[in-house]
């Protein structure tokens, strides 16, 4: 049996991170589980300056603001809108954001916060649009210390 004391579920919005959550409500136990839901913001996002075609300081500068804030924005969405959901169903819920690189965010999140479960949804497929997270699959399961579950459509 799954020890879902401390779910860490990797969740940012997208079809294979809804299964996931979907999976994680599916195994969590009322009043018992804590869900952990992380946020990463991928590490590439730090040097985006749009240099191409902004030419001076100034512009690059609030063109910067500009995606922070958007991405701030994003995030801000998905976590209310998440804790919402654990709240409806009696569930802990506590969410953390990082930037980096998202398989050694997920690896170092799982340990500090004493995860006994881990959750993500299966990588986007190859021609669909959308995002993709950049988690390294061999990297995780090799480096994680506790059960990990991947949601996707049979799930």
């Amino acid at each position: 049996m799954l020890n879902t004391q401390i779910i860490l579920l990797g969740h940012h919005g997208t079809e294979g991170a809804k299964l996931a959550e979907k999976l994680a409500f599916d195994v969590a136990v009322p009043q018992q589980t804590l869900i952990v839901h992380l946020l990463v913001v991928p590490d590439l996002w730090e040097g985006m300056q749009g240099d191409d075609w902004l030419n001076n300081a100034s512009t690059r500068d609030t063109f910067g603001r500009y995606v922070e804030g958007l991405l701030e924005k994003d995030a801000a969405a998905q976590l209310s809108a998440l804790e919402a959901r654990c709240t409806e169903r009696n569930l802990a819920y506590k969410s953390i954001v990082l930037v980096g690189d998202p398989t050694e965010c997920f690896v170092k999140t799982a340990l500090q916060e004493q995860a006994t479960l881990a959750l993500i949804g299966s990588p986007r497929p190859k021609g669909i649009l959308g995002y993709r997270s950049g988690i390294k699959l061999d990297a995780l399961v090799r480096q994680l210390k506790i059960p990990l579950l991947i949601a996707n459509t049979a799930s």
